[in-house]
C-alpha cells in the first residue's frame, strides 16, 4: 500500500511541477482535434477515478455485489493482467477509451490541477480505507463493463499506472506546444 501511496504522491508532484505554471489557455491547447490537451488528460483521470467511487463506497459499506464472473479466479487474474498491460506508460499501443471515460470536450477551467490534486487525495484515502479488502483479494468489476473483473489491488495498480500513462501523454502535448 505504501508503494501505491508514494506513487500517487510522485505523480501528483510531477503534474504540479510540469504543468503548474501553465495558463488556462496553455492547459487547453491541443495540436489537433485527435489529441487531448493537458487539461483533458487530467480531466480524464478524474472522470475514470471517480467512476470507481460507487464501487469503493459499496465495498466500505459491505453492500458491494461481486459479479458471478469474478468468482472464477483465472478470469480475474487474466483480465487484471490484460487491463494493466494496456495502460502502461510506454504508450506503444494507442487506445480508445470507453465512452463513460471521455474527458470534457470544451475548454476546461484553469483550476483543473487543483481538482486533480483533490482527486489524488481522495484516491489515497480510498486505498487506505480499502487496504484490508485489497489484501484479502476481493475482486471488483470495471465501472466501464461489469464483465471485466480484477482484484481490488489490481484496480489500484491500474489506476496509478494509467495516471503515469497520461502524465507522459500530457508531457508530449507540452513538448509540441513549445515547438
Amino acid at each position: 500500500m505504501n508503494t501505491l501511496l508514494s506513487k500517487i504522491d510522485k505523480i501528483t508532484e510531477d503534474f504540479t511541477t510540469t504543468f503548474g505554471m501553465l495558463s488556462e489557455e496553455q492547459l487547453n491547447w491541443k495540436p489537433n482535434a485527435q489529441i487531448w490537451s493537458i487539461a483533458q488528460n487530467m480531466n480524464h483521470l478524474i472522470v475514470v477515478g471517480e467512476s470507481y467511487y460507487p464501487t469503493f463506497q459499496a465495498l466500505k459499506k459491505g453492500t458491494y455485489h461481486t459479479p458471478f464472473i469474478a468468482k472464477i479466479g483465472f478470469i480475474v487474474s487474466f483480465l487484471g493482467k490484460v487491463v494493466l498491460d494496456a495502460v502502461q506508460p510506454d504508450r506503444r499501443k494507442k487506445m480508445k477509451t470507453f465512452p463513460i471515460w471521455e474527458p470534457a470536450t470544451s475548454e476546461i477551467e484553469g483550476d483543473i490541477l487543483a481538482k486533480f490534486k483533490k482527486y489524488q487525495s481522495e484516491l489515497k484515502a480510498y486505498i487506505e480505507d480499502l487496504n484490508e479488502l485489497a489484501a484479502k483479494g476481493v475482486a471488483i468489476s470495471s465501472p466501464a463493463n461489469r464483465n471485466i473483473v480484477y482484484k481490488l489491488s489490481t484496480a489500484f495498480e491500474i489506476m496509478t499506472t494509467h495516471e503515469q500513462r497520461h502524465l507522459e501523454q500530457a508531457k508530449e502535448v507540452l513538448a509540441l506546444m513549445k515547438k
